[in-house]
């Protein structure tokens, strides 16, 4: 059963497909409102009419790359430009840190020309929406600095950040072992910010999935054979609804309760 999250308004890059279009689906079946994010045109605005169809107003769109500064910031202004503009008509109290990419192989055998690419968008990128989601997120309830658990505005407003590590960002897998370093990194600068900013009411909740049936495997390069006997053996594996579902609980909390890290594994899955 949804929870309701009528008065929130969130922000969800990599939403055209995966985890960051079950959340999309999810968070708007409960009332929430979004603006989804991914690079891929056609394929998000699909998604937002089939929101907007279920409930008009429920979805807005910036189409580009979630790692360029340009494109975060668009993403704020999105939600609080009016409706008439194409916005939400609210600032945003929810980020959902979710665009980002896999590569198969180990540092001896991953292809090197997409290293860079990968620690861009998986950390680089992430680092720079946490950052504009930190400073917006904290604006969102006036108190002196230090005292915002001793006037107890935040209460009346739950704020969230929540980022999509993996399991491989905590448990070594030589199979891909470059993607899961992103991982790590990325596992080690959302706990560093709850600590920063959990002070001030935000939350900071990173979910790990493990193995989910998606795009991901095949557009990140996993051998369809091999991977695919992996899968068979562990399944059924988890579905990008069954992490949206995760999210929607950790969100639905009240205020002052925080699920701040999420592993979720298919239960016949025993590594990574």
């Amino acid at each position: 059963m949804a929870h309701d999250l009528s008065r929130r308004v969130a922000i969800i890059t990599g939403a055209s497909s995966g985890i960051g279009a079950a959340v999309a689906r999810v968070l708007c079946a409960a009332g929430c409102r979004c603006v989804i994010n991914a690079r891929r045109a056609d394929r998000l605005e699909s998604i937002a009419g089939e929101l907007n169809g279920a409930r008009p107003g429920t979805a807005a769109t910036v189409v580009g790359d979630a790692s360029d500064a340009k494109t975060i910031d668009a993403l704020f202004e999105k939600a609080r430009a009016s409706a008439g503009a194409g916005g939400l008509g609210a600032p945003a109290d929810l980020v959902v840190v979710n665009a980002g990419r896999g590569l198969s192989g180990s540092i001896l055998t991953s292809d090197t020309a997409q290293w860079e690419d990968m620690i861009r968008t998986n950390l680089i990128g992430a680092a720079r929406l946490m950052r504009k989601a930190a400073e917006e997120l904290t604006r969102l309830v006036e108190a002196p600095e230090g005292e915002a658990g001793v006037n107890g505005a935040w209460l009346n407003r739950p704020r969230d950040i929540v980022v999509i590590g993996s399991s491989v960002g905590r448990n070594i897998s030589p199979f891909s072992s470059m993607y899961g370093s992103t991982k790590f990194g990325l596992h080690s600068l959302a706990e560093a910010m709850r600590r920063e900013i959990g002070p001030k009411g935000v939350r900071v909740t990173l979910v790990e999935p493990a193995i989910v049936e998606s795009e991901f495997q095949s557009v990140a390069g996993y051998d369809p054979t091999t991977f695919g006997a992996f899968m068979r053996r562990i399944g059924p594996v988890l579905t990008p609804r069954d992490v949206a579902e995760q999210i929607e609980f950790v969100v639905s909390r009240p205020a002052h309760v925080h699920a701040c890290d999420v592993m979720i594994r298919p239960t016949r899955q025993d590594y990574p």
